[in-house]
């Protein structure tokens, strides 16, 4: 199945590297270009792509405005953020407002396909360089130091059932739900009921927030990247 992507940058040269990288894939079609986040969300609104690819800073309407707009007007579509380094505050501003995926500009270009992949099939994706960024602000922004960071999400985990534990540990590794499941021998479904009480239990809105706090606590599974 093909996957349908806008991407928007104000940067043409940008637009065309995401573009290449992703027709490499063969089955990722971008169908949209944009130049600021409103006409990102003009374009998502009459293509209704799967995933919408945004930088994080565009002139008139950034990333982040468009991310909470298209949240409200086309929530089928993913969101996944293009960032650079120095905008952690952008990022975790992001991740409140439901992005699902999270990419360094700088990244090597099979973290951007593996990104937008997870994100159509419904699962969260930090680039390491973006999930340490986070976790690293967190420690140095929240209450205490890094190391009563990780207890508390080590805390939050505790409450969980052991199965859920298994099942964050493979979101925090950015497997969809599908995924999880073929790993856990059950049916899709009750991994869909599992992520809904992680979320829930945790106190996050969305499958990125569980996946930092799975690596905060180091609970995280590693993903077979030959997986559908």
């Amino acid at each position: 199945m093909t996957i349908r992507v806008l991407v928007a940058d104000d940067e043409p040269m940008i637009r065309h590297g995401v573009r290449a990288v992703l027709h490499t894939a063969g089955d990722l079609d971008v169908v949209a270009e944009a130049a600021d986040g409103r006409e990102a969300v003009e374009l998502a609104l009459r293509h209704r792509p799967d995933v919408a690819v945004l930088d994080v800073r565009m002139p008139r309407v950034g990333g982040i405005e468009a991310l909470e707009s298209l949240r409200r007007a086309a929530p089928a579509t993913g969101v996944v953020m293009l960032t650079t380094f120095g905008e952690d505050d952008y990022i975790l501003r992001a991740l409140s407002g439901g992005a699902a995926g999270f990419l360094v500009k700088s990244g090597p270009p099979e973290e951007l396909v593996a990104g937008v992949r997870a994100v159509a099939g419904g699962a969260a994706y930090l680039s390491p360089a973006v999930a340490a960024r986070v976790v690293a602000h967190l420690a140095a922004t929240g209450a205490g130091d890094g190391a009563g960071r990780r207890a508390a999400a080590r805390e939050r985990v505790a409450a969980l059932t052991a199965r859920e534990r298994e099942v964050l540990a493979h979101l925090g590794a950015g497997l969809s739900n599908g995924q999880i499941a073929r790993r856990l021998r059950v049916v899709e479904g009750t991994v869909k009921a599992h992520v809904s009480s992680i979320l829930a239990r945790l106190g996050v809105d969305n499958r990125a927030a569980a996946a930092v706090v799975a690596h905060e606590a180091g609970v995280t599974a590693p993903a077979r990247p030959d997986e559908p």
